[in-house]
């Protein structure tokens, strides 16, 4: 049995079609859109079409309940991706203080470090950033521990007074016994 050419006129309906999917839509781009996937769903079903539906339904109403539904699946969609996409946001984590700063930093209590005696900066790193034990940094340097301990006190003051914003003084030279200042 062959079908009716007339009775299959997509064409023909194109018109009916775009009016629809604009009054849905209520934007041009976005009604092409929708009439290009209704068709393109409408090609892929075109085995549910029927004669005997035709008769009741019709071309047109055939392919604007497609189009219906196309709208709808749509519009469905993007109301589940904004909804997913709202609780991503809920669930993120704000937004933190801008890279530039933490590297500013960084770079400032890099040279700290750098600026401190070789004894206390290599007692220093051999502690804090390898994370040795006092005895094992001691005897890495052939030092006494009390000596290490003593490295590390003058290397923390120093970087702590960096951090103040004071100018930390020598802390490899220590004047005991006396006055700081010469005597005029």
């Amino acid at each position: 049995m062959k079908r009716d050419q007339t009775m299959f006129d997509v064409p023909a309906q194109l018109g009916v079609l775009r009016r629809y999917a604009r009054s849905l839509t209520r934007d041009d781009a976005d009604a092409e859109d929708l009439v290009h996937d209704a068709l393109v769903r409408a090609y892929e079903k075109r085995g549910s079409f029927s004669p005997e539906r035709a008769a009741a339904k019709g071309l047109r109403g055939w392919l604007l309940s497609i189009l219906h539904n196309t709208f709808i699946d749509k519009r469905r969609a993007r109301l589940a991706d904004d909804e997913r996409s709202r609780r991503v946001l809920e669930l993120a984590e704000p937004a933190g203080e801008p890279a530039q700063e933490h590297h500013v930093r960084l770079a400032q209590v890099r040279e700290a470090f750098m600026q401190l005696p070789e004894e206390q900066r290599a007692a220093l790193h051999l502690v804090a950033i390898e994370g040795l034990g006092y005895a094992e940094a001691a005897a890495a340097l052939g030092i006494p521990v009390g000596t290490l301990m003593s490295r590390l006190s003058r290397a923390r003051a120093s970087l702590r007074a960096m951090e103040e914003g004071g100018a930390a003084r020598p802390t490899h030279l220590r004047l005991v016994g006396g006055a700081d200042e010469p005597s005029a």
